[in-house]
């Protein structure tokens, strides 16, 4: 996370989740996704949501050319992308032991405590980011909705 600046926390806490993800060079292959998918507009008018968002390095864990077979279809990219958002600003006691409908119609399952909590297994490596009208945790792992 930059320590000043539209990518900081500070930064991102005015900006609806979207625009205050594209403003983190962490997150831009997030962001690039979003932006194929058409779901920016969603993404920035939603209301109280919280966003699991993968790093570039969670996307780099993907084999290239998987990762572009998804970043061509764009119903695929857009279940991926909405499986890591789930409705209602989530805070860390949420996360403890907890399970959590997404917006592409699965669950996801969280746990943990202090500064350790996962997602499905991914580790979050950043968490309880306010933006304008999410949380986010920053994860280090894309999460894959069942087929």
């Amino acid at each position: 996370m930059p320590s000043e600046g539209p990518g900081s926390f500070d930064g991102m806490a005015a900006d609806p989740v979207a625009t205050a993800a594209s403003n983190n060079p962490a997150l831009s292959t997030l962001v690039t996704a979003v932006k194929k998918a058409g779901l920016v507009d969603t993404l920035n008018t939603a209301q109280d949501v919280t966003v699991f968002a993968p790093t570039n390095d969670a996307f780099a864990k993907i084999p290239e050319a998987d990762l572009n077979k998804v970043l061509a279809d764009k119903k695929a990219l857009t279940g991926v992308l909405t499986y890591h958002v789930v409705e209602g600003r989530k805070t860390p006691a949420d996360l403890a032991s907890g399970s959590f409908t997404t917006l592409q119609g699965g669950t996801v399952t969280t746990k943990g405590g202090g500064s350790d909590y996962t997602v499905n297994g991914a580790n979050v490596v950043c968490g309880n980011v306010q933006t304008g009208n999410a949380t986010v945790y920053i994860i280090d792992t894309v999460l894959m909705p069942a087929k």
